[in-house]
């Protein structure tokens, strides 16, 4: 199964906060290949792909950051009005429970859907639906 590791980290929705985070990561000379942001009114989350989230997630914990490493499914999907549609439609009748996702473009054809998805064999499912699976190295090189 190819999974990606994204470093989500928990902020209180503080003036600085996010700067201090960014600045932490940069000083541990990490690389910071994309970072999803959403909030509510007292906190935000952070979703980060990096270069050693495991590492980054120990460290930030370390600091007084509350920080977690999830495992979420990258898939590309046509970059055309339906390509999203079609992916969320096979999730459904595949029974798949999508807790959060984002997507974002991966070229002129195909944009990249990153979902956090409850269940086994998620990428053979998928694959064997016809979508192809977003590797770790593919999405940091974009």
């Amino acid at each position: 199964m190819i999974m990606i590791s994204q470093l989500t980290v928990f902020l209180q929705n503080e003036k600085g906060n996010l700067s201090r985070l960014v600045r932490k990561i940069s000083d541990n000379g990490t690389n910071m290949h994309a970072m999803f942001l959403s909030d509510t009114t007292e906190f935000g989350i952070a979703r980060i792909f990096c270069d050693d989230p495991d590492g980054v997630c120990a460290m930030l914990n370390e600091s007084g950051f509350k920080a977690s490493v999830t495992q979420v499914n990258a898939v590309y999907v046509p970059n055309h009005p339906g390509g999203l549609a079609s992916l969320l439609e096979f999730c459904d009748r595949a029974d798949l429970s999508i807790e959060y996702g984002y997507c974002f473009k991966a070229g002129d054809e195909e944009a990249i859907d990153v979902f956090k998805i409850d269940g086994k064999d998620i990428d053979h499912a998928l694959e064997d639906a016809g979508f192809r699976i977003a590797k770790p190295e593919e999405i940091y090189a974009l």
